[in-house]
């Protein structure tokens, strides 16, 4: 398949960036699962930018890091942050899984699903808030690599042998499509060229604490895909939004604490 239909598709579906998806098949929705970090890529190297323009232009740290969490929020028109608030509706209300994928495709957002959002918004903003304040080029780089990591977690979560929980939308375009040789290939690779250009910015120690950022984020993520595949049956479009934020949450939080 022509890797162009895979990079629409990413870009198409991951983004609000005017790319227009030519193919809407469970072989597009592979290529473009494993395309999926570059779109990543992109949003995170758009946080990036955002943040160090404002310090560039004399501001704090803290407006900074709003500016880098706002703007993958509105390169993805806020979808992935609206997944993880329905799959935290969806999880925390109990109900069987017929009655959480009914609760999580209604349009209003619960209490379950405003606490997550408000805590994962919070944990971001202050994490990016030390970063860019131990100085430019550790912000920039962890907004980029937040970016990448989120939606190499969709990249995994795509593999073979995880169901969708749904008969129609974008979990069940792309749920099982990616062969697990192949996940595990674009994680490496992805990981490795995330190392690589950490070691040339910051030593081996940031390799390997960027190393440890990728792990620890692609854990999390699985720890989440479990669950929702246990209570739901599958994953589902909101399933993968919450992915990402997870992931991508989990990357900043172990850069801090580095």
């Amino acid at each position: 398949m022509d890797s162009s239909h895979g990079i629409r598709f990413a870009f198409g579906t991951l983004t609000v960036l005017p790319v227009r998806v030519t193919r809407w098949d469970r072989e597009a929705g592979r290529a473009g699962m494993v395309w999926a970090p570059l779109a990543g890529l992109v949003v995170g190297l758009c946080a990036a930018a955002a943040g160090g323009l404002l310090v560039l232009l004399g501001s704090g740290p803290l407006l900074a890091a709003v500016a880098s969490t706002a703007v993958p929020a509105v390169l993805t028109r806020a979808l992935h942050l609206d997944g993880l608030a329905d799959t935290a509706d969806g999880l925390g209300s109990g109900k069987p899984a017929e009655d959480a994928l009914r609760i999580m495709k209604q349009s209003d957002i619960g209490p379950f699903g405003v606490v997550t959002v408000l805590f994962v918004l919070l944990a971001q903003v202050a994490a990016l808030n030390e970063l860019w304040a131990a100085g430019w080029g550790r912000g920039a780089c962890a907004a980029a690599l937040a970016g990448v990591t989120a939606r190499l977690a969709l990249t995994a979560a795509s593999r073979t042998g995880v169901p969708a929980a749904r008969p129609d939308g974008l979990g069940a375009a792309v749920a099982g499509a990616v062969p697990v040789r192949a996940a595990l290939g674009t994680v490496a690779l992805v990981t490795a060229a995330a190392a690589g250009a950490a070691a040339v910015l910051g030593g081996v120690a940031a390799a390997l604490h960027t190393v440890l950022a990728v792990a620890v984020a692609l854990a999390a993520a699985e720890l989440l895909l479990r669950r929702c595949v246990r209570r739901l049956g599958g994953v589902t479009g909101d399933v993968f939004g919450a992915l990402a934020e997870t992931a991508g949450t989990a990357a900043l939080v172990v850069l801090v604490l580095g």
